[in-house]
């Protein structure tokens, strides 16, 4: 990869701090282009199909610290107060960012990385979309990189595809692009936040929904051995189209419907995969039919749900059924807490006295 980035220096020793929050997508990605005509490296993360998402307020996001120095001698990476082994397989395939920003900065010095997770790690609420957001941004401003943040995109999506979304706010669409290096494949914001005011979400949090299967080592499987994959691909470009005239409308009804439609296209290819991969729980099924329903009863589509590679759903409505909807949802049981966070913002540069890695040690300041 080559950039164009002005650089006025790496800023050693000096500690940088970002919050980036997490998204959930109405059309969804799920599967890597492969490897010949349409993708020379599968390590570059490029998706089969774009996608199109928009990003939670600050109720579900990472803040994370950074500093290179030459007092390092290796790499460190600590998350949630716990420090974490860096040969582990996925996390390598997610700290490759720092060596291609490295690259582009010209230096070798390693860093200390600390972040904390305000979303639940591996329940579908897209944690690792927040943290790689977060890691890549701090990163770059941390190096004295002047990446514009597209083309940033093109590095967060190496580490976390989904990431590549959270730099951004609002609504965002991920480009599937068409060169096989991935220099199209890039994300854009489509509106800011603050575009569609009436509209809520609400996201259901289940006790124990830690999923058993990485989303990454998931989306190989199906790959693979799913026989549906490729008319989903199809399907999902197709939703992506639709989607954008009915966001240019604010038609929530039409809005609603093909969000349902692509996440039960995502999770149809999942239960086609060998062996099944099977996210979606009790809890999340009668959610389902819930909300299925109240559309039913109200002669409309008053909410309606999406899920990623988790049991816990996100409910899309609008302010004026907003109560009607959790009381609808607080009924449910399994669901233990309702979390309604608002359309965030990009990922930006804290203050740093809310640093979490202290500037005068270098070491990581405890949530305790």
């Amino acid at each position: 990869m080559k950039y164009k980035a002005s650089s006025p220096g790496i800023a050693i020793d000096k500690v940088v701090t970002v919050q980036a929050n997490s998204n959930i997508a109405l059309v969804k990605y799920w599967g890597k282009r492969s490897i010949g005509e349409d993708c020379s490296d599968e390590s570059l993360n490029l998706p089969a199909n774009s996608s199109l998402s928009i990003t939670f307020g600050d109720e579900l996001s990472t803040v994370t610290s950074i500093v290179f120095s030459e007092k390092l001698n290796e790499d460190e990476f600590y998350l949630n107060d716990k420090k974490i082994d860096l040969d582990e397989k996925e996390i390598q395939e997610r700290f490759i960012v720092l060596s291609k920003l490295r690259d582009i900065a010209g230096t070798k010095l390693r860093a200390r990385v600390v972040s904390r997770n305000f979303v639940p790690t591996a329940s579908g609420f897209g944690s690792s979309a927040s943290g790689m957001a977060a890691l890549t941004f701090a990163a770059a401003k941390a190096l004295g990189l002047g990446i514009e943040t597209s083309r940033l995109s093109e590095i967060a999506r190496i580490g976390s595809g989904s990431a590549c979304r959270s730099l951004f706010g609002g609504f965002v669409e991920w480009e599937r692009g068409n060169k096989p290096d991935g220099r199209d494949s890039v994300a854009k914001q489509l509106y800011q936040e603050t575009y569609w005011p009436e509209l809520r979400l609400i996201v259901t949090a289940l006790e124990n929904p830690k999923k058993s299967i990485s989303s990454r080592a998931g989306m190989r499987q199906t790959a693979k051995t799913s026989r549906l994959y490729k008319e989903r691909i199809i399907g999902a470009e197709e939703n992506i189209k639709v989607l954008k005239a009915a966001l240019r409308e604010k038609d929530f009804e039409k809005v609603g419907e093909i969000t349902m439609q692509d996440t039960m296209m995502m999770h149809a290819v999942m239960l086609d995969t060998r062996p099944p991969i099977m996210y979606l729980n009790d809890v999340s099924r009668e959610t389902i039919n819930t909300i299925e329903e109240l559309n039913r009863k109200e002669g409309r589509i008053v909410a309606a749900y999406t899920y990623d590679a988790g049991p816990n759903a996100v409910i899309l409505t609008l302010d004026n059924d907003f109560d009607k909807v959790m009381e609808t949802l607080r009924k449910i049981n399994g669901i233990s807490k309702l979390i309604v966070p608002g359309i965030g913002g990009g990922a930006r540069v804290l203050d740093e006295s809310q640093s979490i890695i202290d500037p005068n040690t270098l070491l990581p300041v405890s949530g305790e």
